[in-house]
């Protein structure tokens, strides 16, 4: 799990797609803290994943604390969008391969939801930056 999560923290600050596709299991689920539904497979996974990670920047993202264990581990964010100040967790969970087989993420307060969501869309409609993957909100 250590070698996840240095990968991880590198993947976040420089948005390494190569880095990140190397990390996610072919059938990866990633469930959004604004999305009903979890996407499935790498290429959503990626897309999400690394929408966030643009998102995030210049927010005064970082992790504040880790809990961790052999296949598990729950990463506790904070950060700062437009003046609204977001608490969330990462929870990432890996297979015997030591490739990320899911990867929830919970965001609160309210506004920060929104915020998030706001954000997310923004990135996303912008497909050209994501291929012709077709996402909806």
């Amino acid at each position: 799990m250590e070698e996840v999560l240095s990968n991880w923290h590198e993947v976040v600050k420089n948005q390494d797609a190569k880095l990140l596709k190397s990390m996610l299991d072919k059938g990866a689920i990633f469930h959004s803290p604004i999305l009903f539904k979890p996407q499935t497979g790498r290429k959503k996974v990626m897309v999400y994943l690394l929408a966030a990670a643009k998102m995030f920047e210049g927010s005064n993202f970082h992790y504040v604390k880790e809990v961790i264990n052999e296949r598990e581990a729950v990463l506790e964010f904070n950060a700062e969008i437009d003046g609204i100040h977001i608490d969330g967790v990462d929870i990432i969970t890996i297979n015997e391969e030591g490739l990320i087989t899911e990867f929830k993420v919970m965001v609160r307060p309210l506004k920060a939801i929104e915020k998030v969501g706001e954000k997310m869309r923004a990135y996303l409609e912008d497909l050209s930056l994501w291929g012709k993957l077709k996402l909806k909100l």
